[in-house]
């Protein structure tokens, strides 16, 4: 698997749809802040997003979608006088999994939100802008528009598994997205997302999630991406914010981590599947990562 395959696989990525939405008039939707990265796409008609913590409002056309990748307030509006009413009781009195605003139905919404495992916030939602928008003109976004598009007709035509359906639908939707900011802006990542924009250390990126147990040095990577040493360290750092070695220490506890949280693997077979000889040496790494020793994050996992 490659970086951002590993990363959303280890983070047992999921997709749900929530009602869809029809608003006409003036009109405006408060809604609090979503437990989940929240996914809205603008079917037909148009309007205005604000999020608590931007300065200033994002326009919504037609076949425009959207990621909100932090639990931040937001309001849809059709207008800037327009006063917000509480998205709550209206979606709680959604008929036939349509929510329906003022007076008539100008703009059409669907939505939904993603779910993910332990350690999502630090793998990937904090290396994201706030606010991913994908306009419709965007280049290259056929493919989401692609996902969209199914994603209404298996929710007009309501097949068999059309739940399911659509739930794996907006994962593919979400990689889509992904990969267009990627392409589109890869100055507004961080961290690996920010490096699988940089073709040196995407690919220096995909040796070490290829074989992560492996005993790396920087030598045999930069050989491997032929570029020297020094150059390699060096723009490694630059653009994910670590050495690649450091980088690879983080990836193998993330990992083990996983495990621990999962399975009842031993720690020393932990160990020994992510590249340490022994457990005291996975132990000391784990510790100087994520602050804890493994037998107390095991614990801590099973009580949640």
């Amino acid at each position: 698997m490659d970086p951002l395959e590993d990363v959303l696989a280890l983070l047992d990525t999921r997709g749900r749809l929530s009602a869809s939405m029809v608003a006409g008039g003036r009109w405006a939707v408060r809604f609090e802040a979503p437990e989940a990265v929240k996914f809205n796409a603008v079917r037909r008609g148009s309007c205005l997003l604000e999020v608590d913590g931007l300065d200033e409002p994002i326009g919504l056309a037609e076949g425009d979608c959207y990621l909100l990748t932090r639990p931040r307030a937001f309001t849809l509006r059709s207008d800037p006088e327009a006063v917000p009413v509480d998205a709550g009781p209206v979606f709680a009195a959604a008929e036939d999994g349509v929510a329906r605003f003022g007076d008539g139905d100008d703009v059409f919404f669907i939505g939904g939100a993603f779910s993910f495992g332990a350690r999502a916030q630090e793998l990937l939602l904090d290396q994201l802008p706030l606010v991913v928008h994908v306009p419709a003109d965007t280049r290259h976004a056929e493919t989401v528009r692609w996902a969209l598009n199914t994603i209404d007709q298996e929710l007009k035509d309501r097949p068999m598994a059309a739940t399911l359906v659509t739930e794996q639908l907006a994962v593919v939707m979400l990689v889509h997205v992904l990969r267009l900011q990627l392409a589109r802006d890869p100055h507004a990542v961080s961290g690996r997302l920010a490096g699988l924009g940089d073709p040196v250390i995407a690919e220096a990126l995909t040796f070490l999630h290829r074989d992560p147990a492996h005993a790396w040095t920087v030598a045999e990577l930069a050989n491997g991406v032929a570029v020297s040493r020094s150059t390699l360290a060096a723009r490694f750092r630059t653009t994910v914010g670590q050495g690649p070695l450091e980088y690879l220490t983080h990836w193998r506890i993330e990992l083990a981590a996983r495990q621990l949280r999962d399975g009842g693997d031993t720690l020393a077979a932990i160990a020994r599947s992510v590249g340490y000889g022994s457990e005291s040496a996975l132990s000391v790494a784990f510790k100087r990562v994520l602050g804890v020793p493994p037998g107390d994050y095991r614990r801590q996992a099973a009580m949640r």
